[in-house]
Order: C-alpha cells, then structure tokens, then sequence
C-alpha cells in the first residue's frame, strides 16, 4: 500500500512537472509570437481597460494568439504593474513581449497641443475643443463653470494660463490639461514676481499680469517689451491715461471687425484705457515669461509715446511734438504693407486703412502673431469680476488733438 500511495505521488510530481513545462512553454511561446500586421497600427487602451481584456480584444482581432496564457503570464509576474491608459504603436515585426515592455514602461504616443502668446480664453478652448484625442469634457459650459471644474472656482479665466506647448497622451481631459496651463502661469509669475524691480505700480502679482497681458498685445518685438512696459509705468506714475488699443478692442469683444473708430475710442466700458485711469480689471491675453519679466522690470527712461513703424518696430518719444512728427511720418503716410508688428510668412498684405479707422501702433499686434482658431464652444456672456480700483489718478496730462486727415492715438 506503501510503495501504491509513493508511485502515485512520483506520478503526480511528474505530471505536475510537465504540465508545468507545458505551461512555461506555453507562456513563452505567447511572449515571443510576432504581431500579426502588416503595417504600423495604433493600439488604443481607455481609461480602465485591463491587460486581460486587452489581450483578449487583440486576439479577437486577429493581431496575437493564445491570449489565455498571457493572461497567466500577467497575473503571476505583473499583477501589480499597471496599465496605463493611452495609445500605443503597433510595428510590423514587434513580438507581445516587445509591446508588454511598452506598457510596462508606459510608453505612449504623445501629442502636443501649443497655447500662444496673446491667445484670449475662448481661443484656448477653441484650440482645446479641436484636439481629437483629447477627452472633452467642458464643451457647453460656461467660462466661470469651467473655472469651477478645474478648481479655481470665482477666478476670472483670461490671462490665467501660460502659452506653452503641452504633451498629452489619448485620452487625458481638457480638464487635465488646463490645470496643467493654470499651475503653470502661477508657478512663472510668482518666480518673476520674487525677481522684481523696485517702485513698481502694482499691488499684486495679479496687476504685475494684467500689465504684461498689454505689453504682450502691443509688441511682437521681444527686445521692445521692457520699453513699452517703461512707458505706461511712467504714465501711471503721472497719471496718464494707458490709452492702448488692444484693451479698447477687448472691451468691444465680438463686435470688434478689426476696425478700430473714434467712437470705439469714446465708448465706455471697463477696459477702455481711454476712458478709465490706471490698468484694467483683468488681464485681457495669456502672456509669455518674457513679458512678465517685462512688466516686472520696465526698461528706465524718460519716454511717454510710442508709435509703430510699420516693420512691427515703433519709434518712442518723450514728448507729444516729438511724437506727433512720428504718426506724420510712420502712419499718417503707411504703405499698403503696413503693419504694427512683424508679417507671417506668408500673411497677406494689409490694406491701407480708411480714414474713420484709428491709426494705432498696435491694434493689430496679437492678430498677427498667431493664427485665431474658430469661435468658442462656449458663447456664454461672462461678466468682468469685481477687481479692486487703484488709488484715484491726477488730471490726465494733455493728449495729442486728432490730426485733421485722420484719426490719431497718442500711444
């Protein structure tokens, strides 16, 4: 009975054993098996997807074989190794073994989604609403509604984000994304903020913003950004009214038709520097490092007028004769190519202006930088936050009278 019951054990440990082999060999095989494709594919795995339902679905398309031991093959030596969700690249040639080590290094197709300099937000959510493999998630809710679903509930949206280009893999939300933009921009202003000069206007890093949003929208030169920053620095040191168009065309929003009039110039509303002293409530575009640093660190200087050349440079001045000679010279007599900020490549020539248009320096500035993407999914009214007033200006030093030919801006 004794030697029965130890030959039945020796043949269950040999049987054991070769299921054993079996099984390895099994399991091996599944591992080095090529994919069956004939050219590169796209692998897309969801958010919560299973390397067992993935093995599974691959099979059931004809891509592997034996999808039950790799299941084993997971289980036992990757149980706790996750499966990022995301797209991976399918080769001609690549084995299973090859692709589980991209997912074990969670190598996935990125994408990349650039955010520009002098965007507004509805141009950010139209961008973001464009990008296919992105998750949307915000389309039809309101501005201030998507500030609340990324975490910034009360918070004005514009100028809020920082201009950069993002990574991002399939399936990663818009929601995601701009949380990544917002921390971004907080995270640059306040390095800038810690590096300023001394004697500046601002209160707060958030008027420290909302300046380098104007000097982002009048210039296209990075070398110029100090100086135009100096300008309205000493403006507001005297109590000089910004009068920048680019806040002017801001407050119009979508009845702006890239004419900018005298009435335009007249019309009250809480971003027209013409009418409002000091800077406006909010910043009115995303804007870059350098012109942060820019408003945190104006160049020095005694100038109080600038005028664009035509060429995206502009001529400053320290006094209104001095820049009246400029406007006579530089836009009262510009070209048919004239432009206040550097051409595109292949941007198309520019008009020359009728007589009711404003013949500013910058009124065409962010238009020109960067290409518009199309109305925002998001056409909801958003009102201008409560932002608090600077301290009351001085009377305004007198401002060049409007020139009898055309309209002129003392910028």
């Amino acid at each position: 009975m004794r030697r029965k019951l130890l030959l039945l054990l020796e043949t269950g440990l040999v049987l054991a054993g070769l299921m054993m082999g079996a099984s390895a060999w099994k399991i091996h095989s599944a591992l080095v098996q090529p994919l069956n494709i004939a050219q590169e594919q796209l692998l897309n795995v969801p958010k919560g997807t299973t390397p067992t339902r993935t093995f599974y679905r691959l099979e059931a398309n004809g891509v592997i074989k034996d999808a039950f031991w790799l299941r084993v093959y997971w289980r036992f030596n990757l149980a706790k190794q996750p499966l990022h969700s995301g797209e991976y690249r399918l080769q001609p040639g690549m084995t299973v073994e090859s692709l589980i080590d991209l997912w074990k290094r969670g190598e996935m197709v990125q994408y990349s989604l650039t955010l520009v300099e002098g965007w507004n937000f509805h141009q950010v959510r139209a961008a973001l609403a464009k990008e296919e493999k992105i998750e949307q998630t915000l389309n039809g809710l309101s501005d201030s509604q998507v500030m609340d679903k990324i975490g910034h509930a009360g918070i004005f949206p514009e100028g809020r984000f920082f201009p950069d280009t993002y990574r991002y893999v399939r399936g990663m939300s818009d929601v995601e994304l701009l949380k990544t933009a917002y921390d971004r921009l907080d995270e640059v202003l306040a390095k800038e903020w810690n590096q300023r000069a001394t004697d500046l206007p601002y209160k707060g890093p958030y008027q420290a913003l909302i300046m380098a949003s104007l000097v982002e929208k009048e210039t296209g030169v990075p070398q110029e950004r100090g100086q135009i920053a100096g300008v309205f620095v000493r403006r507001m040191a005297i109590g000089m009214l910004l009068q920048t168009d680019p806040t002017v065309i801001y407050g119009l929003g979508d009845r702006y038709n890239g004419k900018l009039t005298r009435a335009h110039l007249k019309e009250a509303t809480p971003y027209n520097t013409y009418m409002i002293s000091g800077l406006p409530p909010t910043p009115i575009a995303m804007v870059g490092r350098e012109a942060i640093h820019a408003a945190l660190n104006p160049v020095e200087g005694s100038s109080l007028y600038f005028v664009a050349r035509g060429d995206g440079s502009h001529v400053f001045s320290d006094d209104l004769d001095a820049h009246n000679n400029a406007v006579r010279e530089y836009q009262l007599r510009r070209r048919a190519d004239y432009r206040s900020s550097p051409a595109p490549v292949t941007a198309p020539e520019t008009p020359q202006a009728p007589a009711e248009e404003t013949q500013s320096a910058q009124s065409q500035t962010g238009q020109d930088q960067a290409p518009i993407p199309a109305a925002s999914p998001d056409t909801a009214p958003e009102s201008v936050p409560q932002v608090p007033a600077q301290e009351p200006a001085p009377e305004p030093a007198p401002m060049p009278a409007p020139d009898a030919a055309a309209p002129q801006n003392a910028q």
